[in-house]
């Protein structure tokens, strides 16, 4: 299949070196250059370009795909992306990215997008199922053996607390995607600050969790 995916930070990444093993043709586009990054997935055609736009999704033709992705972290640029890929592209299937639940009642046929996947959801129900206070949990593979995605349970004396999210020092190939905190799933701004007894979700290479523990005041 021919797939575009709006949006290269971590998940949108993730979705498209899956595809790329399973030979399909993925193009990511974004509009932030300073994530635009060939060398990262070689095999994918990367664009420079707002999603948004429609003279730039004519320009990479997006007519010819048979999937649109629309992967960024922002729901308003998802569901545009959805409208657009649908009504004047006429992609035969849209998956769209949720971010924030709230939003969900909008993501259906009537903007464009055929399936709604909400990461907060789908992140709370798997660390529902596996919570463990001061270490690392890996709830899903994103490649074999390469990246995972990963939940640390904060304990309450933790020494992140009180710092705001733009604080933690991640390694390079990690990511922090979601926090759940007292039933409530939260899509991470720089300026939130982070509490004992947080769930912290990642996306993370398998070579880096040593440094993420550190990187959060765990020991080994």
């Amino acid at each position: 299949m021919r797939v575009a995916i709006a949006g290269a930070g971590a998940v949108g990444r993730s979705i498209a070196r899956e595809l790329v093993r399973g030979d399909h043709h993925v193009m990511l586009l974004e509009r932030n250059l300073d994530h635009v990054d060939p060398e990262a997935i070689p095999d994918a055609h990367w664009v420079h370009a707002d999603a948004c736009e429609l003279a730039l999704l004519e320009a990479a033709k997006l007519e010819s795909y048979d999937v649109v992705i629309a992967a960024t972290g922002d729901d308003k640029v998802n569901i545009v992306v959805s409208l657009l890929a649908k009504t004047e592209f006429a992609v035969r299937r849209v998956v769209a990215r949720v971010n924030d639940p709230r939003n969900e009642w909008l993501f259906d046929e009537s903007w464009g997008v055929d399936v709604a996947v909400s990461t907060p959801r789908m992140l709370a129900s798997l660390v529902e199922e596996a919570v463990s206070v001061g270490d690392l949990v890996r709830l899903m593979t994103f490649r074999q053996g390469e990246a995972n995605l990963v939940e640390i349970t904060l304990p309450p004396d933790t020494p992140l607390a009180g710092k705001p999210v733009r604080k933690v020092q991640l390694p390079r190939d990690a990511a922090l995607v979601t926090i759940i905190r007292g039933g409530r799933v939260i899509v991470p701004q720089p300026d939130d600050p982070i509490e004992g007894g947080d769930e912290l979700v990642f996306v993370a290479s398998v070579e880096v969790e040593d440094e993420l523990r550190g990187a959060v005041g765990l020991v080994r």
